[in-house]
């Protein structure tokens, strides 16, 4: 049997090569600056005192080759029951997410400063939805206080939902106590993770303490994390493709090696979101280039043999619209025919400061059809069916043939959001809107969606852990 598969591989032999070099070049005669003290005596009695001066670290090719050597090749994630997920590196997996300042109303695309019962409502209907693998810290909950929120977000996160979390912690200091609440709940964390953690050092070439701190909490308890860089060319990066890359490698580079010196064999998931600073604006943006450094930090960690994680396509847009439309489908497409590993953070727009359940509502359906795509099709004797286009020769029609009758129920994808109009049908049905079946689906799942059957046990039992806690 011979599948016909689409797939994407944006650089050679040679180009890898090249940019593994450059990123080596990078370390050995740049270096990163550490701001942990605790890690930058763990990188000179490792590398040896003369690769430490002050806060900057110079990286050997030979440290590198050693994580790359020791580093595990894949990571598997587990929902809350404990059943295997999923494991990277794999078919690319979505998650919804991520840190959201406002939540938009599906009905009426009005903002709101996000709260607890948006945290609820979101992972619910991520939870929901079939083509989401993972569920992310969805918003920035305000309605609590400021020393809480984390510890909120995550308890509403672990009681909406059984799927794997990837976990944002706003407060550095509120990293550990998000933790022993998980812990308390669920108990051992490193056994069969569910929970992975989100860390991100600074570009360029920083290694903030609060990133070191969470990856020596992370590691100690057998933790897989994401270590992820968010890099702004022009701002954050060099303005070129190939700068910007280059550091952003260099970067992932040395945070592999630094969890591999605090505990050898930490799992970790590595990867970039390559973004464009607008000068005018003062934000980021995706731009078609974006995409393909995706593709490519994607084949670099292929190269290594590491799991990866990459961009969302969210950010971009105003709501579920034509914006937003097209940068979903083009992250989506390229990472299902691509060697894109986790895709965790899909429902933000507005400058990525809104998250908006019409989007993710939306994005199930092209994820699926971008499975589909990538799925490609069997090139085989029966799939041809030879004999059946002989028997019925030219001019006859395969609408009751054998295999139309044995396979037509699965032979396209069929959306759950729009059904295959006529123009008659249309306008018999009042020439209804795309968006306004969007937005009706939307609100309709958003109602019907049952929490998990220990969300009120889950709920009280995390509520009466953060007061002892906070001795509130």
């Amino acid at each position: 049997m011979r599948t016909v598969r689409p797939s994407i591989q944006v650089l050679s032999e040679d180009q890898i090569d090249r940019v593994h070099d450059y990123s080596l070049h990078i370390l050995s005669t740049v270096g990163i600056r550490v701001d942990s003290p605790r890690a930058r005596t763990l990188f000179a009695s490792a590398l040896g005192p003369s690769a430490v001066h002050g806060d900057r670290v110079f990286i050997s090719e030979e440290a590198v080759a050693w994580a790359l050597h020791v580093s595990p090749r894949a990571v598997d994630l587990y929902n809350r029951r404990g059943e295997l997920a999923f494991r990277l590196p794999g078919e690319p997996r979505f998650g919804i997410g991520v840190t959201a300042l406002y939540y938009q109303d599906p009905q009426t695309d009005e903002v709101e400063p996000f709260a607890r019962s948006h945290m609820a409502r979101t992972v619910r209907l991520g939870g929901g939805l079939d083509s989401f693998d993972a569920i992310s810290t969805v918003g920035i909950v305000q309605d609590v206080p400021a020393q809480v929120s984390d510890l909120h977000a995550t308890l509403e996160m672990v009681a909406n939902t059984t799927k794997p979390l990837v976990v944002l912690v706003s407060d550095d200091d509120a990293f550990v106590p998000v933790l022993r609440l998980l812990e308390h709940l669920h108990g051992d964390l490193g056994e069969k993770p569910f929970v992975v953690p989100y860390l991100n050092p600074i570009s360029p070439l920083v290694i903030n303490r609060g990133t070191v701190d969470k990856l020596f909490a992370a590691a100690e308890r057998g933790l897989p994390c994401i270590y992820s860089n968010y890099g702004m060319a022009g701002a954050s990066t060099p303005i070129t493709p190939a700068g910007a890359f280059a550091l952003l490698n260099a970067e992932l580079l040395a945070g592999l090696l630094l969890s591999q010196l605090i505990k050898e064999g930490t799992p970790i998931i590595l990867g970039s979101l390559p973004a464009y600073f607008d000068m005018k604006g003062m934000g980021s943006f995706y731009d078609p280039r974006s995409y393909v450094i995706d593709l490519a930090c994607a084949e670099m960690m292929a190269y290594y043999g590491l799991p990866h994680a990459g961009t969302s396509g969210s950010g971009m847009g105003w709501g579920a619209d034509l914006i937003a439309a097209g940068h979903q489908w083009t992250n989506h497409l390229l990472s299902c025919a691509g060697k894109v590993g986790l895709v965790p953070f899909v429902g933000d727009n507005l400058g990525s400061k809104a998250f908006s359940p019409t989007v993710i509502v939306y994005a199930d359906d092209i994820i699926e059809q971008a499975r589909t795509f990538a799925r490609g099709f069997e090139l085989d004797d029966a799939s041809v069916g030879l004999d059946e286009i002989a028997e019925l020769g030219p001019g006859a029609s395969f609408l009751t043939s054998r295999l139309t009758l044995k396979g037509f129920r699965d032979a396209y994808y069929e959306s759950r959001l729009f059904p295959k109009l006529t123009l008659e049908e249309w306008q018999a049905r009042g020439r209804p809107k795309a968006e306004a079946l969007l937005r009706e689906r939307t609100v309709q799942l958003i109602h019907d969606l049952a929490a998990p059957e220990d969300h009120d046990a889950l709920l009280a039992q995390g509520t009466a852990f953060i007061a002892t806690l906070t001795g509130a």
